[in-house]
């Protein structure tokens, strides 16, 4: 099995926007990214999408609403002749200190443990959490620059944190980096 893809999805797959993605009509793609997944699917890659989604503590939409948001972005992968392994959320309002929202490593360590995923891979995101979550279970970690990406750069390198092993426009070139990659560079070292 090659290593698996984890994708946040607000500013990496579909646009961010500032007020959260509600419902699924405000659930929009960003260009070339559900294509790309397609194609990562086809070259036999496991991808897991996983998201903090705190609306759902904060009272701005519902679980359901969020259900309804992943059915519309799989039926946007189906068309494309592509399907995620799962898509897993956090509801947790960032106060609440749960094991799942990122960078905190509980969605990685389900999906691995549901799907019996390798270790290894990918983690392509747009925010320094997603990089921390990266880091934290063993991940070649991946900074696209649109949503957040660009003011998120910013702040890991204003703090001082450590950079992405990537840096790259979108999830577009972040998938053309993958799949020139080769395999032994997205596995965990000795």
């Amino acid at each position: 099995m090659k290593p698996p893809v984890f994708l946040d999805r607000d500013g990496v797959i579909n646009e961010n926007r500032s007020a959260y993605v509600r419902k699924p009509s405000q659930w929009v793609p960003i260009p070339g990214a559900v294509e790309s997944v397609a194609r990562l699917y086809r070259a036999g890659y496991p991808v897991v999408v996983v998201t903090n989604q705190s609306g759902i503590a904060r009272g701005y939409y519902t679980e359901n609403d969020v259900k309804e948001i992943h059915s519309v972005m799989s039926a946007a992968f189906q068309a494309a002749g592509a399907r995620v392994g799962a898509v897993y959320y956090c509801p947790h309002h960032p106060s609440e200190g749960c094991t799942c929202r990122k960078p905190e490593t509980g969605m990685i360590e389900m999906a691995r443990s549901e799907l019996s995923l390798p270790r290894g891979g990918w983690m392509v995101g747009d925010a320094h959490t997603d990089m921390e979550l990266g880091r934290r279970t063993g991940l070649s970690t991946v900074l696209v620059l649109t949503g957040r990406g660009v003011s998120q750069l910013e702040k890991i390198r204003s703090d001082k944190q450590q950079e992405p092993d990537h840096i790259t426009a979108s999830l577009v070139s972040a998938v053309d980096m993958i799949l020139s990659t080769p395999l032994q560079k997205a596995l965990p070292g000795p």
